[in-house]
C-alpha cells in the first residue's frame, strides 16, 4: 500500500502503461471485430461466386421457357418449329410446308435470335453425343438451315441436352428435353428447379 504524509491509501499501485497487458474485455472486442470482418469477406465471396453463374442460370431458364412456349405454340397452331444452336447462341425456325424449308422466325420478339452473354458457351448433345456447332451465326452463311432440335405439332420434341456454362468454370446448367416435351434443368448434376 502506498502511504502519504497525510493518510494511507487503499488503492493498488498502478503499473506504468508500458507494463500493463490487455484486459479480457479488450481482447474480446478485437476478436469480435475480426470475426465480423472475416464473416463479411466470406459472405461477399459467396455472393460473387453466385453472380458469376447467374448469367448461365438465367440463360438456361430463358431457353427452357422459350422451348416450352414453342411446344405450346406447335400444339395450338399445328406447326412444326426448330431450334438451331451455335456455341454462342440459338435461333428459332418454322417449317414452311409450301417451300418444304425451314424459315427463320424474324418478326416475333419472343422468338428472335438469341446471343449468349460473351462469357457463356453452349454445348449440345443428341443421343448422348456432342454435336459440332458453329461458333456463331455469322461464322458462315447458312443457306439451307437444318435445326438440330425440332418441336413438332404432334407434341414430340427432339430429345436433347444443352449445357450452358461460363468459360468452363463455375456452374454448368443443363437443359434436358424428353421426347414428350418435358424439360428439366440441372446444375452440375443437382436439381436446380
Amino acid at each position: 500500500m502506498q502511504t502519504s504524509a497525510t493518510r494511507t491509501s487503499n488503492r493498488p499501485r498502478m503499473k506504468p502503461a508500458a507494463q500493463r497487458g490487455f484486459s479480457l474485455l479488450e481482447m474480446m472486442v478485437v476478436i469480435a471485430i475480426i470475426g465480423i470482418i472475416v464473416g463479411a469477406v466470406l459472405f461477399s465471396a459467396t455472393i460473387v461466386g453466385r453472380d458469376r453463374d447467374r448469367y448461365a442460370e438465367q440463360e438456361a431458364q430463358r431457353l427452357r421457357s422459350l422451348i416450352d412456349l414453342l411446344h405450346e405454340e406447335s400444339l395450338m397452331q399445328t406447326r412444326d418449329y426448330g431450334v438451331m444452336f451455335t456455341e454462342t447462341g440459338y435461333r428459332f425456325y418454322l417449317y414452311d410446308y409450301k417451300t418444304l424449308k425451314w424459315a427463320e422466325i424474324a418478326n416475333d420478339q419472343m422468338l428472335k435470335q438469341r446471343a449468349l452473354a460473351p462469357q457463356l458457351n453452349l454445348v449440345l448433345a443428341l443421343d448422348g453425343r456432342d454435336v459440332p456447332l458453329l461458333p456463331d451465326f455469322d461464322a458462315q452463311e447458312i443457306k439451307n438451315p437444318e435445326p438440330q432440335v425440332m418441336v413438332l405439332s404432334s407434341g414430340e420434341v427432339t430429345p436433347f441436352s444443352a449445357s450452358i456454362y461460363r468459360n468452363r468454370e463455375g456452374g454448368h446448367y443443363i437443359i434436358t428435353a424428353a421426347l414428350d416435351g418435358g424439360l428439366d434443368i440441372t446444375e452440375d448434376g443437382f436439381d436446380a428447379r
